[in-house]
C-alpha cells in the first residue's frame, strides 16, 4: 500500500469526505438540483455526464488492446473469465438484490444494475498490489468492456423484465426502456473506449510505448479518480435528504453487496486454483470476477432512472463498499499464495518491483 499515491492510498477516507461535501453542498444550497438540471444531455446533467466520463476515459487509455490474443489464445482463463462475469455474477447479485431488497424496488433494481456492469476500472490496482497477471487483466478488462456494449442492454432485458416474470416476482414499471440502458451504455462506455483506444493508438506512434507507459498514464491517471469523487459529490448533495432521512436504506445496500464480494471472489479463486491456473492467473480471474464497474452502474441508473433516484443512490454506495472490501482481499489473496503457491513466490517478487 505504501507504493501507491496519496490519492490512491486514502482513497476510502476521500470518497467518505466526498459523501460529507455532497451532503453540506445538497443542505446549503437547496437550488442545487434545479441548477444542474438546467444544462442536459439527454436525461443527464452535463456536470455529471462529464465526471462520469472522465472516470472511464483513463482506465480505458490504459489497456493494451494489441494484447487481446494474449488471453483469447488461453481458452481455459478465458472461458473461465467470461462464465464467472456473465453468468455466475449478475445471477448472485440479482438473487442477493431479491432476498435483502425484496421491498425495495428501486435500491434493488439499482443492485441489479450494478451487477450487470463488470469489472473496467479499479480492478487493475488491486489486481497489481496483489501480485495478478497484469497484462492478462488489462486484455480481461478490454473484452469485458467491448462485450458489455452489446451484452449490457440483453441482460438488462433478461434481468429487470424476463426473469423476474418467470419467478413470479415483480418487474420494473412500464415507464422502463431496455433502450435507454442501450443509449447510456453506448454513450458512457463506447465513447471513453473508442477515446481510449485512440488515445493510445496514436500516442504510441507518435511518442513510442515508453513515453506512452511511463510519462502520459502517470498524467492521466488520477482523472478517472478525480471523475469519482466530483460525480459522488454531486450524487451525494442530490441524495442528500435521502440519505439523512432513511440511513438504514443505505446499510440495506451495502449488506448484498458485500456478501457479492465475498461470494465471488471465493468462488473464482476456488476455480482458478482447481483448474491449476496458477496463483497470478488465479488472482486475476477472482479480481476481474469479484469487481463491479459502478461508473458504468452509475451512469445508466443515472440516465434511466435519474440522478436522484433509489437506483442512483444503490450505484453511489458501491464504491464506498468495494474499495475497502477489495483492498482487504487483497491481502487474503497474498495469504492464499504464501500456503497454496509457494513456489510462486520469488517469480511474484519481480511484479512487485515493477509496480513500485
Amino acid at each position: 500500500m505504501a507504493k501507491l499515491s496519496t490519492l490512491d492510498r486514502f482513497l476510502p477516507a476521500w470518497i467518505i469526505a466526498a459523501m460529507a461535501l455532497g451532503l453540506i453542498l445538497g443542505r446549503v444550497i437547496p437550488s442545487l438540483s434545479g441548477r444542474l438540471d438546467a444544462v442536459q444531455v439527454g436525461s443527464v446533467s452535463l456536470p455529471i455526464a462529464i465526471g462520469l466520463l472522465l472516470m472511464m476515459y483513463p482506465v480505458l487509455a490504459k489497456v493494451r488492446y494489441d494484447r487481446l490474443d494474449r488471453v483469447t489464445g488461453d481458452r481455459r482463463l478465458l472461458a473461465t473469465s467470461l462464465v464467472l462475469n456473465w453468468v455466475i455474477g449478475p445471477a448472485l447479485m440479482f438473487a442477493l438484490a431479491w432476498v435483502f431488497l425484496p421491498d425495495l424496488p428501486a435500491y434493488r433494481t439499482g443492485l441489479i444494475i450494478v451487477g450487470l456492469a463488470r469489472c473496467i476500472a479499479m480492478v487493475l490496482i488491486w489486481n497489481d498490489l496483489a501480485c495478478g497477471d497484469r497484462q492478462a487483466a488489462a486484455v480481461l478488462v478490454a473484452i469485458n468492456a467491448i462485450f458489455q456494449i452489446f451484452a449490457f442492454g440483453i441482460l438488462g432485458w433478461f434481468y429487470l423484465r424476463v426473469l423476474p416474470g418467470w419467478l413470479s416476482l415483480d418487474q420494473v414499471d412500464a415507464g422502463f426502456s431496455i433502450g435507454t440502458i442501450v443509449v447510456s451504455v453506448l454513450v458512457f462506455l463506447g465513447i471513453p473506449l473508442v477515446a481510449g483506444y485512440l488515445t493510445r493508438t496514436i500516442g504510441e506512434r507518435t511518442k513510442g510505448i515508453a513515453w506512452y507507459e511511463q510519462r502520459f498514464l502517470p498524467k492521466i491517471g488520477p482523472v478517472a479518480l478525480y471523475g469519482l469523487l466530483f460525480t459522488i459529490v454531486i450524487l451525494f448533495a442530490l441524495q442528500g435528504h435521502t440519505i439523512t432521512t432513511q440511513p438504514w436504506n443505505v446499510v440495506r445496500i451495502a449488506i448484498p453487496l458485500l456478501a457479492y464480494f465475498a461470494v465471488m471472489f471465493t468462488v473464482s479463486f476456488a476455480l482458478g486454483h482447481r483448474l491449476r491456473l496458477g496463483y497470478a492467473k488465479t488472482t486475476t480471474v477472482a479480481f476481474t470476477a469479484a469487481g463491479n464497474n459502478f461508473e458504468l452502474a452509475i451512469a445508466v441508473c443515472i440516465g434511466v432512472f435519474g440522478a436522484t433516484s433509489g437506483q442512483a443512490l444503490a450505484g453511489v454506495v458501491g464504491p464506498l463498499i468495494e474499495v475497502p472490501v477489495l483492498v482487504a482481499l487483497v491481502y487474503v489473496a497474498l495469504a492464499l499464495r504464501n500456503r497454496y503457491y509457494p513456489n510462486e513466490i520469488q517469480s511474484t517478487a519481480t511484479v512487485v518491483e515493477d509496480v513500485a
